[in-house]
């Protein structure tokens, strides 16, 4: 019992809680924003007071075509902001604090003699044939 209590006490599950939560009530104030003034303003350029009364009915089932639709906005708008005020800040924290990559190996070296570049492993100049020895 208690590594079970441990495991529900460690951060990362309080975390997702709390994140649920907040989720949660994040969407419903969402819908509520959908539902009570974004559709009635797309509504009443379109001539129908409110998207939720839009339905067709097939053999006395009901398909609510309104709903569905505040349901895209709404989803729609929380995929902006959680886009707008989270991934891009996070990938914009992500590229500040990204190490930079150590500088590649050298491959080449110059000669003593004329300054020409040779490889490491050279053991003579390509250039005024002069000896440089050999790198290990």
């Amino acid at each position: 019992m208690s590594g079970f209590k441990k495991f529900l006490l460690r951060g990362n599950v309080v975390d997702l809680a709390v994140a649920v939560v907040v989720g949660a009530a994040f969407g419903a104030v969402v819908t509520a924003l959908v539902k009570d003034i974004i559709t009635p303003i797309i509504a009443a350029i379109g001539g129908t007071p409110d998207f939720s009364s839009i339905y067709f009915t097939i053999n006395g089932s009901r398909f609510l075509i309104g709903d569905f639709i505040n349901a895209v906005v709404a989803f729609v708008l929380i995929a902006v902001v959680v886009y707008y005020l989270v991934v891009l800040p996070m990938n914009r924290l992500m590229e500040l604090a990204k190490p930079e990559p150590p500088p590649a190996a050298p491959t080449t070296r110059e000669c003593p003699e004329c300054l020409s570049k040779i490889p490491l492993k050279a053991r003579r100049c390509a250039f005024c044939t002069a000896e440089v020895g050999a790198l290990a």
